[in-house]
């Protein structure tokens, strides 16, 4: 909505005065390249002049866009709260329209959009207790499912994709070796030389490589590794899974007449019940030989010595335990990764967001499931 095309002219302003009323004549091009410096021009003559009542005379615009003419409305509400009275004249029927477009009252009303207000701290809480209520639901869905499906491979072996097992055994396995040993060893040297700054005040240096041995068999060994493999494993497996439900992979899986879960899920569990425990063994063994270290440097012991102190501490039973503790951990961890990664919905957002639940639920649940071994496992002995 335009008035004339003639790009060529310049906007140009005059005015005459006359008992306190000022008219102003706009003449030429009036639009948003020129916006800025109409504006300050007419409000210098308003505030030289300091009329009671202004008149913006339109016959001679040749050009107005709705940028300009937004403008001069801005211009006379801002004579209006300087007690100015204005008002338009001469308006072609283009000119009409173009102002007509502009809704007065919009400009001034408030928004639609409601201020949204905190929740009080018991809503917050509730809102948590429901969301806490649903994800364990889906858990609790999941693992059914899961189960199904491994179910589902014990009775047809053949179903199982083995290349995956293998290729998930050496990427949450072997590559893990490194980190793992190095983690058993410090913790290893830590255990021994604060257990030696204890025990060297009763002359009791002789129960280091007892009490290294025991923690590392029976709780920091298995705890530890499976915390290391939430990290590495658990996280990949739901960035995995996410990033083919955002691809859509796995609706074309669906689409093809797979299961989701077994074509994906079960090759991921089995290879970490499987690996899980031989890491375990793996970092008690180096957790061994970390305080080992600390044992010949420091506290004046042969490894012989050391050796055979450990090898009393440690029983057949412990070593079983904690290879079954390993187990559970490994499909915790398999598990809960497979599953936050089925509830990508959308977005890189979302992979990120559940790749992190994925590790910080999985540790959580190691945590609670430890305890509840610890406390069956006292009562059993």
């Amino acid at each position: 909505m335009e008035i004339g095309k003639d790009w060529s002219k310049s906007y140009k302003i005059s005015s005459t005065a006359k008992d306190r009323r000022l008219s102003i004549y706009l003449s030429g091009n009036f639009s948003i390249k020129n916006l800025n410096d109409f504006t300050v021009s007419i409000r210098d003559l308003a505030e030289k002049q300091k009329p009671a009542e202004i008149n913006m005379d339109f016959s001679d615009v040749s050009y107005l866009d709705s940028a300009a003419a937004l403008s001069l409305m801005q211009i006379q509400k801002y004579f209006k709260a300087q007690n100015i009275k204005s008002s338009f004249v001469n308006l072609t029927g283009e000119a009409k329209r173009i102002f007509s477009v502009i809704d007065e009252q919009t400009l001034t009303k408030k928004s639609c959009k409601t201020e949204k207000r905190p929740d009080s701290f018991f809503v917050q809480i509730g809102d948590a207790f429901i969301q806490l209520m649903r994800d364990f639901i889906e858990v609790v869905e999941f693992v059914g499912e899961l189960l199904t499906a491994l179910l589902y491979t014990l009775l047809n072996p053949r179903s199982l994709r083995v290349k995956d097992v293998l290729f998930y055994m050496k990427r949450a396995g072997v590559d893990g070796l490194p980190i793992v040993g190095l983690i058993s060893v410090l913790i290893g040297l830590i255990i021994a030389f604060m257990s030696f700054l204890q025990l060297k005040q009763v002359g009791a240096n002789i129960y280091v490589p007892s009490l290294v041995s025991f923690a590392m068999v029976k709780e920091l060994g298995p705890i530890m590794t499976a915390i290391l493999v939430a990290g590495r494993s658990g996280s990949a497996f739901a960035a995995e899974i996410g990033t083919m439900v955002v691809n859509e992979e796995v609706d074309a899986l669906k689409i093809m007449g797979f299961d989701p879960i077994r074509f994906l899920a079960v090759p991921k569990v089995i290879a970490m019940i499987i690996v899980v425990p031989i890491l375990t063994i793996y970092a008690d063994f180096f957790g061994v030989i970390g305080g080992l270290i600390v044992g010949v440097t420091g506290l004046d012991l042969t490894a012989h010595t050391y050796l055979t102190q450990s090898l009393k501490t440690i029983k057949v039973f412990d070593i079983i335990t904690s290879l079954i503790k390993a187990a559970v951990f490994a499909a915790l961890i398999a598990g809960i990764g497979c599953q936050r990664g089925f509830k990508v919905r959308s977005g890189a957002q979302d992979v990120g967001k559940y790749t992190t639940s994925a590790v910080v639920s999985a540790i959580f649940l190691i945590v609670v499931a430890d305890s509840i071994f610890a406390v069956t496992l006292y009562y059993l002995r």
